[in-house]
């Protein structure tokens, strides 16, 4: 059963090569169904692979193989990729609670967002190029997460990014469209850099670039080198999980089709990050102070994120800032050494936030690609299915109890309490901002008047009447409500056997940040947690309920995202633009291009004057003949004169 974690990446890469290759033949809608299908083998084989593993005994749970890739039983390779001298780095699979855990939420989320895609991208004229890059990022996905060393893992990393930029700027044919995919392939390249100099510096190091050989040999990594590893890591997370200074890339990023934000932004790349620090969890326990900054960069994520959450009005934008503060709190629970609170919020985020995301696009589908949420309202009267679903999303994703988020917010929350109050004060008020912008967008799209009957202000007619999605795009929704409302189940804090937390146990062992909250302390936790939520959600329906028009609400600071771009336009943009035009017009213009040109100019004068002396007339030639003979006679004269 163990064997088939192979078909896990095999399945979408054959149909990305099935699609690439006959798929302009196949046209739609059967190419979407292949590349469902694709994907739906991928997380088949990934829950067989999910048995097989479960059988092993905890203590064997971790499958790999050795920089010598030998041929036994736990030897997961396909092939020796490079062999020079000290490197040897193979393609091989790194098979543990933590990958498998990744492979089943990236495989099935994935896969219900293929089929709704079937539906959401009808009648598109790049129907069948769509489903070529989608089953290429869930390959690209699963590389990332089955890696067993950091070269590989890279690969991936590197493959969901050139993905996004593909997907974001799909529609390339809009100005906005290709500027943020622009934008999003060059900040995560930014990161990058950290991901490189973190591997060069780890096998500098090391001499390897295994997992396992790079655990068991920690300890040469120690003072400067381990706290530089773990923070250029880091750098790459800021980049791929949107995290401050890197995460404004990705609220333009939802100017891809709806179930590319599903997809990339919500449920899988941006979660790469938080994966990447726990999967090099024994390094972060060996540097305190890189784990204190990654808490507080995650905790400062989240705040900022969820209060431009709170202003914005393309229902996409704010669901984007939501993520970029949800993945916040993941990195937060990693800073604290909460890795199970972070997958659990991971694994529980895929689903609500998936399903918010597919929601709005079944919104826009059914408006005809309205995002402005002051246009909705009154939506739950036409769009039955999409507003239950969306209920149980926006109850999820605002901690609501019982709701799953309730639970793993709930988790982070605790450990963070225990570690840092100041920390657990910003992220209690981060979960008030959360209920209430949720809340918010919730009110404003689907209660209150059907302001879409009435003109916009800017002069655009009211709508149609809109209408409920397709059944291939409703079953998706259906399945990640129920997900949304009982994945809180993985973790719940009374149980003791079958839970997430002694699932991960293997791989996180003694690291795990232990609490030791008193049973009386931690229902005090929950209770507060509770209440904000609740608290948040009434404020928000008394607020917006009834009216659209609060503009002490939307802070124009808030809107313009804390004037980060401004910053970034102020401190890189225009003094790059002013080197740039320097270089244009001085350096290249004047001075090289000066150079080269001077030249030309000097041969041109010179042969220009010395074409004069010919002139083609003897006269002239005898003339210069005799004039030249006098000067060597007078010359000699003279030296005889002064001698």
């Amino acid at each position: 059963m163990l064997h088939a974690v192979f078909l896990v990446p095999l399945f979408p890469l054959v149909g990305f090569v099935v699609l690439l290759a006959f798929g302009r033949r196949i046209g739609e809608p059967v190419a979407g169904w292949i590349g469902t299908l694709a994907v739906t083998g991928a997380f088949v084989s990934a829950c067989i692979t999910l048995a097989g593993l479960a059988n092993q005994p905890a203590h064997a749970r971790t499958l790999t193989c050795s920089d010598a890739c030998g041929t036994g039983a736990n030897a997961h390779s396909f092939f020796t990729w490079i062999a020079v001298d000290g490197l040897h780095i193979t393609a091989a699979i790194l098979l543990d609670p933590l990958s498998m855990t990744m492979c089943m939420f990236v495989t099935g989320v994935s896969m219900l967002i293929h089929l709704y895609s079937i539906g959401y991208m009808k009648g598109d004229r790049d129907f069948t190029k769509f489903f070529v890059y989608l089953n290429a990022f869930v390959f690209s996905m699963v590389v990332l997460v089955l890696a067993n060393n950091l070269l590989v893992t890279f690969v991936g990393w590197e493959g969901v990014g050139v993905c996004s930029y593909w997907l974001v700027s799909f529609w390339f044919f809009r100005d906005s469209a290709a500027s943020a995919g622009k934008k999003a392939f060059i900040y995560n390249r930014i990161g990058d850099v950290g991901f490189l100099l973190a591997v060069f510096l780890i096998f500098s190091k090391t001499g390897s670039l295994t997992y396992v050989t790079i655990f068991a040999h920690s300890h040469l990594l120690s003072g400067w080198s381990i706290t530089a590893a773990v923070l250029l890591l880091f750098m790459a997370a800021t980049g791929k999980s949107a995290q401050i200074p890197l995460f404004n890339w990705l609220p333009d990023a939802m100017e891809g089709p709806t179930p590319v934000s599903a997809l990339i932004h919500a449920a899988t790349m941006v979660t790469a990050g938080v994966y990447l620090m726990c999967r090099v969890n024994p390094l972060l326990a060996l540097t305190h102070n890189a784990m204190w900054v990654i808490a507080i960069i995650g905790g400062l994520t989240a705040f900022v994120a969820a209060t431009i959450a709170s202003t914005q009005q393309d229902i996409k934008k704010a669901l984007a800032f939501s993520t970029v503060s949800q993945i916040g709190y993941m990195v937060l629970a990693v800073g604290t050494g909460a890795y199970v609170a972070a997958i659990f919020l991971m694994v529980a985020h895929a689903c609500y936030k998936g399903l918010l995301f597919l929601g709005a696009g079944s919104v826009i589908h059914g408006m005809e690609t309205e995002q402005d949420m002051k246009r909705m309202g009154g939506l739950r009267r036409v769009m039955p299915w999409t507003f239950v679903t969306f209920l149980c999303a926006w109850l999820a994703l605002a901690a609501v109890p019982p709701f799953s988020g309730f639970w793993a917010k709930g988790e982070i929350l605790a450990n963070v309490y225990a570690k840092s109050l100041p920390l657990y004060a910003l992220a209690l008020l981060t979960a008030l901002f959360t209920s209430y912008y949720m809340s918010r967008i919730f009110f404003l799209t689907f209660t209150g008047k059907e302001r879409w009957k009435d003109p916009a202000p800017d002069g655009r007619p009211a709508h149609h009447r809109p209408h409920e999605s397709p059944w291939v795009m409703r079953a998706p929704l259906v399945v990640l409500a129920v997900l949304a409302v009982f994945a809180g189940a993985a973790n719940l804090p009374w149980v003791h056997v079958g839970t997430l937390q002694n699932w991960l146990a293997p791989v996180f062992g003694h690291r795990l940040f232990d609490s030791h909250e008193s049973a009386g302390l931690q229902v005090g936790l929950a209770v507060a947690d509770g209440v904000v939520a609740v608290a948040a959600a009434l404020a928000a329906w008394f607020l917006w309920r009834r009216t659209v028009d609060r503009p002490g609400l939307e802070p124009t600071f808030l809107q313009r995202v804390w004037y980060w771009d401004n910053l970034y336009d102020a401190l890189i943009g225009r003094p790059g633009q002013l080197v740039a035009r320097t270089y244009a017009v001085v350096v290249d213009g004047r001075i090289i291009d000066g150079a080269v040109n001077g030249a030309a100019r000097l041969v041109r004068a010179t042969g220009s004057g010395a074409r004069r002396l010919q002139t083609g007339f003897v006269r002239n030639y005898v003339l210069g003949i005799a004039l030249g003979l006098a000067a060597i006679i007078a010359f000699m004269l003279s030296r005889t004169w002064w001698s």
